[in-house]
């Protein structure tokens, strides 16, 4: 597989259109992830096959899923940096023309670096500028470390814990995503590899003032974090007047989701449930939703 290779890529150094170049090396089949070899930009390409991978035009990536049927985001090729397959998904991460360096998990893009920072910061800084000095954060999920990154602005911040399942997750941002892997660089970050369910319900009652929850979709392992269980765990792990925040997938494409998500935080937190949005380009509709849950300084979980 290629090495790393280059600066870390900034918004100002993408360009916003580039021609179509020759389109033989790339994604060249449909269901194929392929490998490059060696530093040569145009190596050889190995094809293999990958659940949850597609292409419809050689050398574009298209990422297709049944949560978003009928439908499909694609982005331009230039090299794939890094694919494997990890104990829970496929991973992978190339370079685009236009977004920079991109990280792919069982198909569906995770981030990129010219906007991965509309995510990131949404999902942390709405949630602990509604509290009052929040000290001890912790993120589930996240394995990329934008999140560490954003929580670490907040100078009130003394403890930060972040479970992630997958480690590879975690090796190849670190590798390929310095500028957002960054946070784990702060002392004040413990990580801890394993199940976030099972870490929740381990965590003695009141432990956190927030908890942001940096799922992947509703698929594959991060399908728990999305039900009531999972929520009730959040709840108790909260001190009173703690808050929660969690990724709630599209308004457009999910309402079904968002309806449950609801109806189970309204249940469970009796502070507020209140709902926030962005537009993140290359996710499904360009668009990305929050649910942030205050529980209430007089509930007992």
């Amino acid at each position: 597989m290629a090495e790393k290779s280059g600066a870390p890529v900034s918004c100002m150094d993408l360009p916003v259109k580039r021609p179509r170049e020759d389109q033989e090396n790339g994604v060249s089949s449909a269901a194929s992830i392929m490998e490059t070899e060696g530093d040569n930009n145009d190596a050889s390409i190995n094809v293999k096959e990958a659940d949850g991978i597609s292409s419809v035009i050689p050398g574009w990536f298209s990422e297709i899923s049944p949560m978003w049927p009928g439908e499909a985001h694609s982005l331009k090729v230039e090299k794939i940096l890094f694919q494997g397959k990890s104990d829970y998904q496929n991973v992978m991460v190339f370079q685009s023309s236009t977004y920079g360096k991109v990280l792919v998990l069982d198909g569906v893009i995770q981030l990129t670096e010219r906007d991965e920072c509309a995510y990131q910061e949404m999902i942390t800084h709405l949630p602990l500028c509604s509290i009052p000095n929040p000290k001890k954060v912790l993120v589930i999920g996240g394995g990329d470390g934008g999140v560490l990154r954003e929580v670490a602005r907040h100078s009130s911040v003394e403890q930060i814990d972040i479970c992630e399942i997958d480690k590879m997750v975690v090796d190849v941002s670190k590798r390929f995503f310095p500028d957002v892997a960054v946070g784990y660089e702060d002392p004040r970050v413990t990580l801890h590899i394993g199940d976030g369910v099972a870490f929740l319900k381990a965590v003695p009652e009141g432990t956190y003032d927030a908890i942001i929850v940096d799922s992947s979709d509703p698929i594959g392992p991060a399908k728990e974090l999305f039900e009531k269980p999972f929520f009730e765990s959040v709840a108790k792990a909260l001190r009173p007047g703690g808050v929660v925040c969690t990724q709630a997938e599209s308004i457009w494409l999910h309402m079904h989701i968002i309806e449950h998500i609801v109806a189970n935080c309204r249940e469970i937190f009796k502070g507020s449930v209140n709902y926030s949005w962005t537009t993140v380009p290359t996710y499904p509709r360009h668009w990305c939703d929050w649910f942030h849950a205050l529980l209430d300084w007089g509930t007992s979980c």
